[in-house]
């Protein structure tokens, strides 16, 4: 039976200060437990402090758990740097990501086990793409659909790219909007929460491209599993 699995490595994660490590290692475990409590049955890790590992048994709830994720950690805004290039890549990005929507043969939280096709998949693209101990890093794309059905790959592999393109021209603000919005909140709870004015709650949104992410993460909910049946 199809699932989904999430596997994603911070960018330039050796380029950040020791404070800014783990402070974004205890936020990314503060996102995770969040994910845990809304999402039945998601199951979410983080190891050796720069990548991370989701398993989606509902898979129309991939994406837009892919979508929290990068937004959320595109969002936390460094508190110290040590001069390194790689540091905008950082802010440009936050991670790079991989989701599967593919068989899910175990999920076990208790015994940190994920297994099954989709996993596979995810880790195996991220390994290919892996900047880590690279002089030089050259990034074209951090959001990656795969599928073992090449029609559903393409399907939604081009929206999953359309969507890279958007969130990497946000700003750290837009990204946090953006974020609580995917969470289901409206413009004004969000201004509530961030205690900003909703006139500009809603330009970061408008500038965030919202719009098009709402439609994008809609449509994969309402067809995913009509085409990946």
């Amino acid at each position: 039976m199809n699932g989904a699995a999430i596997s994603a490595d911070v960018i330039a994660y050796t380029s950040l200060s020791e404070a800014d490590r783990r402070n974004l290692e205890d936020k990314i475990k503060e996102v995770l437990d969040d994910l845990t409590q809304k999402y039945e049955h998601f199951y979410g890790r983080i190891i050796q402090g720069d990548y991370i590992e989701c398993a989606i048994p509902d898979s129309k709830h991939a994406l837009r758990i892919a979508l929290l994720l990068k937004t959320f950690i595109k969002s936390i805004e460094l508190q110290k740097g040590n001069g390194s290039k790689g540091i905008k890549y950082f802010k440009e990005h936050g991670i790079r990501l991989a989701l599967a929507v593919a068989p899910l043969t175990t999920v076990n939280p208790q015994r940190g086990i994920i297994d099954g096709e989709a996993i596979y998949l995810t880790g195996r693209l991220l390994r290919n793409y892996s900047t880590a101990n690279k002089q030089r890093i050259v990034i074209k794309k951090t959001m990656f659909f795969l599928s073992p059905n090449k029609y559903v790959a393409e399907q939604f592999e081009t929206i999953v790219t359309l969507l890279d393109t958007l969130i990497a021209r946000c700003s750290a603000k837009q990204c946090e909007v953006i974020y609580l919005r995917l969470l289901g909140m409206s413009e004004t709870a969000v201004s509530k929460k961030l205690g900003k004015n909703q006139s500009t709650i809603s330009q970061h949104s408008t500038a965030a491209g919202w719009h098009a992410i709402e439609k994008a993460v809609n449509y994969f909910e309402n067809y995913i599993d009509y085409y990946a049946r």
